[in-house]
């Protein structure tokens, strides 16, 4: 599949998810970007926005399968993995497969569980594994978490280890709807006997490893390649930052910009791409100062001083 084919495909699923999920058509390209690029997304927003219902209406109009789990905090690893189980009729064990053997996996308000339970999905969005008792269980192909937290209701919550949160290469908001989307809400509830829009498969998984393989092909000039180092850098330097983007932060900025330009539809990256979604993989990567958090200095003002402080290259279209 070239470029053009793959843009075509994905502007068929984004209109999918837009005919029964009412959100700006921009959150939907950063989630779908994270998924070309083989990476996982973590949505932070109020409850009531559809998060939920975005994750799932993705998954089925890419055709993979779908798996919920509420994280609480008595939620045990085993519960997200899977566990052993006895059988009596032979005497052995079985290993009884756990919700994370999905393709597209929601873990609905992440925060909510045990470090040890959140613990439980790191080795499952590097490695796409779970090692249970010893034994090492491979995931479908393809993988991608989904996750939820609610910025605002912080009792009874567990804050994500930046461990955890660097294995998320996308982080964004839905926010909430215009006025004409809140209308067409009330219009659908309004109907209540007319049948609701769904949305169908219009991708298989098969194509979806497809247009996986495409970025790969997506030309990066070397000028773009150091704007993006630098850009990482940067936020290293920066006297509000404590911790700043790691080189795998770098990397995966890298893999999300060749993504977005293939949703674009073009086989190159241009600076404004790089610009596009820096603040969705950078942002939640830096660790600010204890006098930063005091001032309530925020994260993404921190990212946008470094994007204007940084040079953007000249590049050859």
């Amino acid at each position: 599949m070239d470029v053009t084919g793959a843009a075509g495909e994905c502007t068929a699923v984004l209109d999918e998810v837009q005919s029964a999920v009412i959100t700006d058509r921009a959150f939907l390209e950063r989630v779908l970007t994270g998924i070309l690029a083989r990476g996982h997304v973590l949505f932070e927003d109020v409850p009531g926005v559809g998060k939920t219902l975005t994750a799932r209406s993705l998954a089925t109009a890419l055709g993979l399968e779908f798996s919920r789990v509420q994280f609480t905090p008595d939620l045990l690893p085993s519960d997200v993995t899977g566990t052993n189980v006895y059988n009596e009729g032979d005497g052995s064990f079985e290993f009884a497969e756990g919700p994370i053997f999905a393709n597209v996996v929601l873990a609905d308000e992440i925060n909510r569980a045990p470090p040890k339970t959140q613990a439980a999905l790191l080795e499952a969005m590097e490695e796409r594994q779970v090692t249970v008792d010893g034994e090492t269980y491979q995931l479908p192909e393809p993988f991608f978490v989904m996750a939820t937290q609610n910025p605002v209701e912080q009792e009874g919550t567990f804050a994500l280890p930046e461990a955890q949160r660097d294995r998320f290469m996308i982080k964004s908001s839905m926010g909430y709807p215009e006025r004409d989307g809140e209308l067409e809400l009330l219009d659908r509830r309004a109907s209540r006997t007319a049948q609701a829009p769904s949305v169908g498969p219009v991708v298989d998984p098969a194509t979806v490893r497809e247009l996986q393989d495409v970025p790969e092909s997506v030309t990066v000039e070397r000028k773009v390649r150091e704007y993006v180092v630098d850009l990482g850098r940067a936020t290293r330097t920066d006297e509000r930052v404590e911790v700043g983007v790691s080189p795998r932060g770098i990397q995966r900025l890298f893999e999300a910009v060749r993504a977005y330009a293939t949703i674009a539809g073009r086989d190159y990256v241009v600076p404004d791409d790089v610009k596009e979604v820096a603040d969705a993989v950078f942002a939640h990567r830096l660790v600010l100062t204890a006098e930063s958090s005091v001032r309530s200095v925020s994260k993404r003002t921190v990212l946008r001083d470094v994007l204007d402080r940084v040079p953007v290259p000249t590049v050859d279209e």
